[in-house]
């Protein structure tokens, strides 16, 4: 009997033993080296078949061709313990292709400049171009590093018809249609072209999203204000949404309603999904459309004009809406909160209002007294071309613009 009671016993204080080692090696292992705590550190997520920071040679595995992107990421280490969870940012597009560097740059800059919540930027742009953006984005301050992050992306399209898709009107331009294809974690964005200058934050456009009824998926511009002098209503081969058409400059979209609505269309008797619908609707009217992938939107919105929420004319404001006399009715009580300077006016004398307003804005330096620095001289500027009738409503081109800049001062210090 007492050797039943010794086995038991050093079984009992094996166990014990057992026990102790066991609590030890976790306790430590929850302790990281100098004992200030654990250390969570985020790394960027990997692109399938490439290297961080490295162009892709080999494609990624999947079959599926809105999968063979390019990304390369400002990567953030996040140490410390357990933080509150930070706002989404809102997402901001742009494609750039060809000589459109200084453009987008500027583009973006507006957008920065002005913001209040978080930027997360998504560049679309030729293989030749991403290491020029990637060093001019980071050669801006850190204060106003601080406000985005990017990513730049290769341009894909379609395999089969991908020479087809790139030359759609401007080169790229037509890359718009495939973001909620390729940005299929991003729920909602706002696509800009590289022409487009912010003079209001980007959290203004942002808040319509929030205007969407349940049907609602995507936010534009009219093309025109004044039937009498538009383009569609008096020369489109093809449907057209509304009286006048829409303008695809400035699109908002909510990419998760994208993906899962079935488009009503005029070549089957049943909705299409939207990565179903672009094709066929490219090979139908090919041949009667102009302006590219705006007029394939055109046609897609007048088949389902509930889908879509028109906001003011202020939020893309282009010569159009004054070369021929002010017909911007809401940019006449409010000023103008978006600037779209098609047509290459930014980068001619025919439109120098136009053109004032991107040199003031390309030409600021971050830091810099922005009254001093930014409205003054552009003020002077303006005065000077006021023989156009554009020229002639410049206080509808600074109105928004004064408002923005004196709240730049809150974010940013005075002086380098």
């Amino acid at each position: 009997m007492r050797r039943y009671i010794r086995a038991l016993m050093l079984c009992t204080v094996f166990a014990v033993f057992s026990g102790l080692y066991v609590y030890s090696k976790l306790f430590y292992a929850d302790v990281s080296v100098g004992g200030n705590g654990p250390k969570r550190v985020f790394i960027p997520p990997r692109v399938p078949g490439g290297r961080r920071g490295t162009a892709d040679k080999t494609g990624p595995k999947s079959p599926h061709w809105y999968n063979r992107y390019i990304m390369r990421q400002r990567g953030q280490a996040e140490a410390g313990g357990v933080r509150s969870r930070p706002e989404p940012p809102m997402h901001l597009a742009v494609v750039a292709c060809g000589e459109r560097l200084e453009e987008t740059l500027t583009m973006i800059k507006s957008a920065v400049l002005f913001s209040i919540k978080h930027l997360q930027l998504h560049i679309f742009a030729e293989d030749q171009l991403h290491a020029s953006f990637m060093e001019a984005l980071e050669a801006w301050p850190g204060f106003i590093r601080s406000r985005f992050n990017y990513t730049v992306y290769s341009i894909s399209f379609p395999s089969e018809n991908a020479a087809e898709w790139k030359k759609l009107f401007k080169p790229c331009a037509s890359q718009r249609l495939f973001l909620p294809l390729i940005l299929k974690d991003v729920d909602s964005i706002v696509y800009v072209d590289s022409d487009i200058l912010f003079l209001q934050p980007v959290d203004r456009l942002w808040e319509f999203l929030s205007q969407f009824n349940a049907s609602q998926l995507a936010a534009m511009a009219p093309e025109h204000e004044e039937p009498r002098i538009a383009w569609y209503n008096r020369f489109a081969r093809h449907p057209f949404y509304g009286r006048t058409g829409i303008n695809s400059g400035v699109m908002l979209m909510n990419m998760t309603r994208m993906r899962n609505t079935y488009f009503k269309n005029d070549m089957t008797s049943v909705g299409l999904r939207w990565e179903e619908l672009l094709m066929p609707l490219l090979q139908k009217y090919k041949l009667n459309i102009t302006w590219g992938d705006q007029d394939l939107l055109n046609i897609i919105f007048h088949h389902n004009p509930e889908s879509l929420l028109e906001f003011p004319c202020r939020w893309n404001y282009r010569p159009d809406h004054c070369i021929y006399g002010s017909n911007c009715a809401s940019a006449e009580e409010n000023g103008i909160n978006i600037l779209h300077g098609n047509r290459g006016v930014y980068h001619d004398h025919k439109q120098p209002a136009f053109r004032a307003v991107y040199e003031a804005i390309r030409k600021f330096s971050f830091g810099a007294d922005p009254v001093a620095s930014l409205l003054d001289p552009l003020e002077e500027e303006l005065l000077k071309t006021t023989h156009t009738y554009c020229g002639k409503s410049h206080a509808l081109l600074t109105k928004r613009l004064a408002h923005s800049l004196a709240n730049i001062n809150s974010k940013a210090p005075r002086g380098r």
